[in-house]
């Protein structure tokens, strides 16, 4: 169930255990998603009133209705991102392969084989970013799992190359980040700022997350080159908040907040608002504690009804693929003199069980979204036809 947390939140510039948040329960097993806590912590209360509210400001309840199959037939997809003009990039971590996706048509083009990747457990080719400079410098980066740690590397993107080999040799622009056979992290995307923010997990050694010394469990925040700047908490550290457990999702709001969603243990999977230097509770806290030093969740939702992966903002609501939870939630963000403030109202679930596992999720345009299915990553019930590109129209 979706639990939002109170008070108001301070302006800013999940997977659950490997047997609960990345194993399927079934598609349409889900349990109901409005239904009030019972948990002593925090308790549902009514969607907070707005008097005269913006006109961007979205409605209390929204939509979500599949238009359209982009393409089928992927396999482990879960990197996705959009060149100029609106064709995709989409990553498959077992395979460490990235195609492009005709946006118009669905028709795939192998661009190539990213070398080092050593898909094992939840590693393998993760995230995918395209340069906002792509029109100069062509560049593509990438999170991947390698046979000694997690790396973030750029390849420049030939598309006058043979076909399977577009992508030029890897330029590694960090290395190190801790690996594990579980809560790899992986998401990364470029911020407002033109800066490369990356989410990691904490591989399932707990101290990680509250080693500020470690690059395992935090959100990172670096120059394109890989290197650390100004407006870090600390300037020599590419480390820009930490105590996570897990963050698989990053997205920017209309004000130029960044949100991240994550996945807890057994308890509580979050989503939270992002502030340069803040400590996020893992492993101290899981979900809502009201402890001094911790940053409590905007919202959070049982482990058996999120296991969030992708986030994305369209139509002034953050939208979030759950995995173990097999649906898309809408979470609507209230604006008031651009202020930050609680939810709008309860998140919403969407496409419960219909199509199974649902990794990322990537603004289209106006009123749609691309969604990509997770049924064919070793813990879903694979359909023919597994894995699809969905295109979403919400509202």
């Amino acid at each position: 169930m979706a639990v939002l947390a109170a008070g108001a939140l301070l302006l800013a510039a999940g997977c659950s255990s490997q047997e609960g948040a990345e194993s399927s329960a079934g598609r349409g097993a889900s349990s109901p998603a409005h239904s009030p806590s019972a948990s002593p912590r925090k308790s549902a209360s009514p969607s907070p009133s707005v008097s005269r509210p913006p006109a961007d400001q979205p409605p209390a309840k929204g939509s979500a209705k599949v238009v359209s199959t982009l393409t089928d037939g992927l396999k482990s997809p879960w990197g996705l991102a959009a060149l100029p003009g609106g064709d995709l990039l989409v990553g498959s971590r077992d395979k460490g392969t990235i195609t492009r996706i005709d946006s118009e048509t669905g028709k795939k083009k192998l661009l190539g084989t990213v070398p080092g990747v050593a898909p094992a457990g939840e590693g393998g080719l993760l995230g995918l970013a395209v340069s906002p400079d792509f029109g100069s410098d062509h560049l593509v980066y990438a999170y991947f799992t390698t046979a000694s740690d997690n790396r973030i590397a750029r390849m420049i993107y030939d598309e006058n190359g043979s076909p399977g080999q577009l992508l030029g040799a890897p330029d590694t622009i960090l290395r190190g980040i801790p690996k594990g056979q579980i809560h790899n992290g992986g998401r990364i995307a470029f911020g407002p700022d033109h800066m490369l923010y990356a989410g990691t997990g904490e591989t399932g050694d707990d101290g990680r997350a509250q080693d500020k010394e470690s690059l395992a469990g935090k959100i990172l925040r670096m120059t394109p080159d890989g290197e650390p700047l100004h407006g870090n908490p600390e300037a020599d550290s590419v480390v820009y908040s930490y105590g996570h457990r897990n963050v698989q999702g990053l997205a920017w709001d209309a004000e130029k907040r960044l949100w991240a969603s994550e996945f807890g243990q057994d308890t509580w999977d979050e989503l939270n608002l992002i502030e340069p230097g803040g400590n996020y509770g893992w492993p101290d806290v899981e979900g809502t504690a009201h402890k001094e030093g911790f940053r409590d969740p905007v919202a959070q939702w049982k482990t058996s009804e999120a296991s969030p992966s992708g986030i994305a903002y369209v139509k002034g609501s953050i939208w979030m693929a759950g995995l173990r939870g097999e649906r898309l939630w809408r979470i609507p963000l209230s604006r008031e003199d651009g202020a930050a403030k609680e939810p709008l109202a309860d998140p919403q679930a969407f496409l419960e069980g219909e199509y199974g596992r649902l990794r990322t999720v990537l603004a289209a345009g106006g009123d749609k979204l691309w969604l990509v299915t997770s049924e064919t990553d070793g813990r879903g019930t694979p359909k023919p036809g597994d894995d699809r590109i969905l295109l979403v129209r919400v509202r």
